[in-house]
């Protein structure tokens, strides 16, 4: 036995890429959670899932797995030595697809499921409560070489429009999600993704919450820098500054009757460029039933704007208390931290996790949120003012010298 022992162990050394993959930093067992409980038929009576830390832990993994698909592909890992599958199997799932951009060949996403037949092996003889059936992970940008054209491509997309639904991803993952949906139903579907990745779960969560399907979201470091904002901001600003001097030379019976014109016809009145993109009210009441989770960290300035408060989020949004709630932000503050500590994914499913629940009061939730909703034509549209049209051309050009 003893001899026999020692053969195993001669063999397994003489394997260097089963014992290079057990020494990798980003294997499971290097950099994954600690005490990590895996399901058994304990959980039957008392389900994991239900707390809010361990179901953000497993999110966190089930991204980190998509990364790790990626960098498997690229460094040619084979299944014995490969490093992803260890992140998702410690919580009974099974890998089921890989979203693939075709452009480069890359890994972007992976679908997730639960596998019973090793829940069965542990005794788990039925799916515990608040288990999801499905999930889809979304990954963000590698600075890879094979990776790196796509993934940047993607970033200037956002950075330039804020929006992600022209690229190939995008179609993709709506796809899969919206199937696997109406596969299980949208209560057992949850999606999950970081950086670029949260970038695209927030959005093709949105995109199935107008059609009435709201999935579970878990989005961690979502972007929030875009040229598209940043020109809103501007035009706020120059609206608040045009109310300003337009109190100081009409009654105050005449500054009512312009706002009411205003709130009348959006191209008229410079405060009003924010609202012809963003708001309405009444169109839908979507947003009143899905809640996404995001996680940012205070330090990063990828996702800094979901920190700012609404300072209208009273005057515009009915109380929590009226079940009107846009997101649930969790905010974490670790002091001052370098971009690579306060962006990484490691971070959420540290042991010495300090969360900050924030409800309802991020500028820029509210705003992409009822972005989600499109404002019926005007009856009587005027011509649109000269700074509108600016702020267009800028557009524009920003998006050829992203191209």
């Amino acid at each position: 036995m003893a001899n026999r022992s020692a053969d195993e162990m001669s063999a397994n050394n003489d394997d260097p890429s089963r014992a290079q993959a057990q020494a990798h930093p980003d294997a499971f067992h290097v950099s994954g959670p600690r005490h990590l409980a895996s399901p058994n038929w304990r959980h039957l009576i008392s389900s994991n899932w239900k707390d809010g830390n361990y179901r953000r832990t497993a999110m966190a993994c089930f991204i980190q797995a998509v990364y790790l698909l990626e960098l498997d592909r690229q460094e040619n890992r084979l299944e014995e030595n490969a490093l992803a599958p260890n992140w998702w199997l410690p919580f009974k799932y099974k890998l089921v697809q890989t979203l693939i951009d075709e452009r480069d060949g890359s890994i972007f996403g992976a679908l997730l499921e639960w596998d019973r037949s090793a829940a069965l092996a542990d005794f788990i003889l039925m799916r515990p409560s608040g288990v999801p059936k499905a999930v889809l992970a979304l990954r963000g940008t590698l600075l890879k070489s094979p990776t790196i054209r796509r993934d940047v491509e993607d970033d200037l997309r956002f950075l330039a429009w804020e929006s992600l639904k022209g690229s190939v991803r995008y179609t993709i993952a709506l796809e899969t999600l919206k199937s696997v949906a109406a596969k299980y139903g949208s209560k057992n579907v949850c999606v999950a993704g970081h950086s670029l990745g949260a970038g695209f779960a927030l959005q093709v969560g949105k995109a199935l919450a107008k059609e009435g399907i709201y999935v579970d979201a878990h989005l961690f470091n979502p972007p929030s820098l875009s040229v598209a904002m940043s020109l809103r901001n501007i035009g706020e600003k120059a609206g608040d500054a045009w109310k300003k001097c337009r109190s100081m030379f009409t009654s105050n019976d005449e500054n009512q009757a312009i706002d009411a014109a205003e709130e009348r016809n959006p191209f008229l009145g410079l405060n009003n460029w924010v609202s012809y993109f963003h708001r309405n009210k009444n169109s839908s009441t979507g947003m009143q039933k899905w809640v996404p989770h995001l996680y940012v960290n205070d330090s990063d300035y990828i996702c800094c704007y979901y920190t700012d408060r609404d300072k209208d989020a009273r005057k515009e949004d009915p109380a929590p208390e009226n079940g009107h709630v846009a997101a649930k932000l969790f905010v974490m503050s670790k002091g001052k931290q370098n971009l690579y500590e306060a962006h990484g994914l490691e971070q959420w499913w540290s042991n010495d996790l300090d969360l900050q629940l924030s409800l309802h009061n991020s500028r820029l939730i509210s705003r992409q949120l009822r972005s989600l909703y499109h404002l019926p034509a005007p009856q009587n549209p005027q011509r649109k003012p000269q700074w509108h049209t600016e702020g267009l051309r800028l557009l524009s050009l920003c998006r050829k010298l992203f191209h």
